[in-house]
C-alpha cells in the first residue's frame, strides 16, 4: 500500500516573510550591505556605520540622504515596494541603481527588531517608525536631522536555528568590515565611517580621490604603493568601455583575495573573470599564494552584465566573459608595464583566460 502523501497548502505570511528574508539577510554583513546601499542611492553625502558584538546585538546606518515622509517610510518597509524600478523592462534594460529588488527592509524587519526614522530634505518634521519581526508599526512623529537612520537590534530573535549558525562576533565583524571598505572604495566621494564596539575602524573623507580613500582603509603603506590604471576601448562596440582605478606594487601583497577589488558599473562583485585577469596581468611576478591590492572600476553596456544571478547581487555574468577578462587584464599590464614593475608578457590577441590555468583558492567567495 502507497504510503499517504501530505496534502499541498498554502504557507502563510509569516513563514513567507521568513522565507525570503533568508534569500536577503545570510548573516549582519547582509544587512550593513543592504542599507548602505540605500544610503547611497539615496544621494547620501556621509555614511555612519556603527556594529555591536559584529552586528548579531546590534546595526546602526546613518545618512544624510533625500530622507523620506511617513508616507513613504511605511511604504518602503513593506514586501516589494521601492523607488528604484517600475517595471521589468527596467530590469531588462539594466540596473543603475545599486539595491533595487525592493524587499531588503521588509526581509530585515522580519527577523529583527527594526526602528527606521527618516525625515526629507527640507522638510519639517522627521518621524519614526518601528517594525518587530514582521510586525509593522505606524509611523510617528520624531525628532532627526534630515536624512535616514536604521538600527537594527536582536538579529534572528525570532529564526534561532540561523542566529545559532552565526560565527564569532571577530568572524562576523570581519564580513561586515569587508562590506564597509567595499563601499567606502566605491564611492571616495562619500565620507564612509565604521565603528565596531564603539571603536572607530576607518573613516574617508569624501572628497573624492580614491588614493586617500584607499589611505583612509588600508593605510599608508599600501597607499603609496598603488598604480594608477587607466584605460578605455579603441571601438564603441567593444565588451569594455574603460578601465580605472589602482593596482599595488608586485610585492605589495597579501596572504588572502579579498584585497582583490573590483566593481562593475560600480557595483562591487566577486566575479573569478575579473579577479584572475588581474593576476593574469602580473605575469609571474607575484609570489605564491600572494595576491595584489586592486581597486578597479569596470565600465560596460548595462545590457551586457547580468547582476540578477544572486539574491546577494555579488555574483555577475558577462555576455562576453573572455572579451571582459582580456580587457581587463590589458588594463592592469599596461599600468604595471607603464611603470616597469613587470616584464613584456607574451604578444595579445587571445584569451588568456583560455591559456591561464586558474590559480587555487581565488574562486568566488559566498
Amino acid at each position: 500500500m502507497a504510503e499517504d502523501t501530505p496534502d499541498i497548502t498554502a504557507l502563510d505570511d509569516e513563514t513567507v516573510q521568513r522565507i525570503a528574508a533568508g534569500e536577503v539577510v545570510e548573516r549582519p554583513a547582509s544587512v550593513v550591505k543592504e542599507l548602505v546601499e540605500n544610503s547611497i542611492d539615496a544621494g547620501a553625502d556621509r555614511v555612519s556605520i556603527a556594529v555591536e558584538r559584529g552586528g548579531k546585538d546590534g546595526i546602526r546606518v546613518r545618512d544624510d540622504g533625500v530622507g523620506m515622509t511617513a508616507e513613504e517610510l511605511d511604504l518602503a518597509v513593506r514586501d516589494h515596494h521601492t523607488s528604484k524600478i517600475g517595471d521589468i523592462a527596467d530590469l531588462e534594460a539594466g540596473v543603475g541603481t545599486l539595491g533595487f529588488r525592493g524587499e531588503a527592509l521588509a526581509a530585515i524587519g522580519a527577523v529583527s527588531r527594526t526602528t527606521v526614522r527618516s525625515k526629507p530634505r527640507g522638510g519639517e518634521m522627521g518621524h519614526e517608525l518601528t517594525v518587530t519581526g514582521g510586525d509593522i508599526g505606524d509611523p510617528e512623529p520624531a525628532g532627526c536631522p534630515a536624512g535616514t537612520v536604521v538600527e537594527v537590534e536582536d538579529l534572528f530573535y525570532n529564526v534561532p536555528a540561523r542566529r545559532k549558525f552565526l560565527k564569532t562576533d571577530a568572524t562576523e565583524f570581519d564580513h561586515v568590515n569587508t562590506v564597509a571598505t567595499q563601499y567606502a572604495l566605491a564611492n571616495p566621494g562619500v565620507a564612509v565611517s565604521l565603528e565596531h564596539d564603539d571603536r572607530e575602524v576607518f573613516a574617508t573623507d569624501g572628497t573624492g580621490n580614491l588614493r586617500s580613500t584607499v589611505l583612509s582603509v588600508y593605510g599608508r603603506e599600501v597607499a603609496e604603493s598603488m598604480v594608477d590604471v587607466e584605460w578605455s576601448a579603441e571601438s564603441d562596440d567593444a565588451p569594455v568601455h574603460s578601465v580605472q582605478g589602482l593596482v599595488s606594487h608586485p610585492e605589495t601583497t597579501r596572504a588572502g583575495r579579498e584585497y582583490l577589488s573590483t566593481f562593475v558599473n560600480d557595483r562591487y562583485v566577486t566575479a573569478s573573470a575579473l579577479r584572475e585577469a588581474v593576476l593574469d596581468a602580473y605575469g609571474g611576478q607575484l609570489a605564491p599564494d600572494r595576491y595584489p591590492f586592486a581597486v578597479l572600476f569596470v565600465e560596460l553596456d548595462p545590457a551586457t552584465v547580468d547582476v540578477n544571478v544572486h539574491p546577494r547581487k555579488l555574483e555577475v555574468r558577462f555576455d562576453d566573459e573572455a572579451g571582459v577578462r582580456d580587457a581587463v587584464s590589458e588594463a592592469v599590464e599596461d599600468a604595471l608595464l607603464a611603470e616597469g614593475l613587470i616584464r613584456t608578457s607574451a604578444p595579445r590577441g587571445r584569451s588568456q583566460a583560455d591559456e591561464t590555468p586558474v590559480r587555487p583558492g581565488v574562486d568566488d567567495e559566498e
